[in-house]
């Protein structure tokens, strides 16, 4: 089996989102996908990553994978080039599944569990309006979110007061304004629901140690993302003074990102992202590494529904798995636009897709819409088998 084609599909009503389709010539198509900064990530998939890959076999997907990577690091490789090679290597996997007839979670070695834990992030889309709606009332919202058996929601209050001062210093009165949903919450549901609170890297330690005293009589269920991920001694310091768990980060991107945050034991929790760090298999290298400092992890999951169904997948499969992100206003909303994956809670859980591959496929309504971009690449490719790209230089001299 040979890999015959690349395409690239977007939709201009999902400007976030890069769904990838790779072709096999045994009429196998893969799905992969990323988000988010998707010119960069697409350009990398068809400029950087299609001339690798074209006419190599698809089942080889560790070779591959280092063989891409070999090639993208020479030139700062954990940006565009590594989710775009994420989003490769999902769809690898979803080839291989289907090749064998298999769900991706036996290719994985199985389950450790049937259901897995989620917790919803508040984005709002479509018809469902959780992202105002927790401005407006969190402790409706909360109500609603549980109706829907969904047990964990997370939010971010304080975000809106870090502009003022690029995050140098919050005040008692916006700490006061900030903690408002979060008493909403506890009011209306009391200790029913689990509140995580996201802090998008704005803040400096002086102002998140305010914040997280502020918040420390609330239980609450993580910090994430304190602050960017280029201070790892300051994150320790922070989490060393408070009693609330810290969580962090996705934008580490492979495990050799996230060894000297393991070592200097940052996070109580960590977090990563199957369609921003390399993919599948570089995200169970990743659970195994954090499994043997003791330390959980969170799935990263505000792709659409491809990404979705990895992280059930592998949230079956991985030991130390603390929750998955899930988006009630996505997979209630664009997933069905795309696809027939209709994700489903139930007691706090959601279910896992059957397969063969991640057991998802986009509708033919999806693949012909009005405001579908489709970019392709095929050919042979330039690489007549793994590492013989050879003195890239050489190639160069001769034109």
């Amino acid at each position: 089996m040979k890999i015959t084609r690349i395409e690239t599909l977007q939709w201009k009503a999902l400007p976030r989102l890069l769904t990838v389709r790779v072709h096999t010539d045994s009429g196998i198509i893969g799905l992969g996908e990323t988000a988010d900064k998707i010119p960069g990530a697409k350009a990398a998939l068809h400029g950087v990553i299609a001339p690798l890959v074209l006419g190599q076999d698809p089942l080889d997907i560790e070779g591959l994978w280092r063989f891409v990577m070999d090639n993208i690091m020479y030139n700062g490789y954990a940006g565009a080039e590594t989710r775009a090679l994420s989003a490769f290597e999902v769809a690898l996997w979803d080839i291989m599944g289907k090749h064998y007839g298999a769900p991706l979670y036996h290719l994985l070695g199985g389950k450790t569990r049937d259901r897995v834990p989620t917790y919803n992030t508040c984005i709002g889309f479509g018809d469902c309006h959780d992202y105002r709606a927790w401005y407006e009332d969190a402790g409706a919202l909360a109500q609603s979110l549980l109706d829907d058996e969904i047990y964990a929601m997370k939010i971010w209050p304080f975000d809106q007061y870090s502009e003022s001062s690029f995050g140098q210093r919050i005040s008692p009165a916006q700490i006061k304004q900030g903690l408002i949903p979060v008493q909403q919450i506890r009011d209306r549901v009391g200790d029913r629901m689990e509140i995580g609170i996201e802090c998008h890297f704005r803040w400096n330690r002086v102002s998140m140690e305010r914040i997280a005293r502020a918040l420390e009589p609330y239980d609450i269920l993580f910090l994430e993302d304190v602050m960017p991920p280029v201070y790892p001694d300051e994150i320790k310091a922070l989490s060393d003074r408070t009693s609330i768990p810290i969580i962090g980060s996705e934008l580490l991107l492979t495990r050799w990102q996230l060894r000297e945050w393991l070592e200097k034991h940052v996070w109580q929790i960590f977090m990563t992202d199957p369609v921003w760090n390399g993919g599948i298999a570089e995200t169970r290298k990743i659970a195994a590494l954090t499994e043997t400092f003791g330390v959980p992890l969170v799935l990263h999951n505000i792709a659409g529904p491809i990404c979705h169904a990895a992280c059930m997948h592998l949230g079956a499969h991985i030991p130390n798995l603390f929750y998955v992100e899930s988006v009630r206003a996505f997979y209630k909303g664009y997933f069905e636009l795309l696809s027939g994956f209709k994700p489903r809670v139930s007691d706090g859980h959601l279910d896992i897709p059957d397969g063969p591959g991640l057991g998802v496929n986009l509708l033919d309504s999806a693949l012909q819409r009005d405001d579908l971009i489709r970019q392709v690449s095929s050919g042979e490719g330039l690489a007549k088998g793994r590492r013989a790209m050879g003195d890239h230089w050489a190639v160069e001299e001769i034109r």
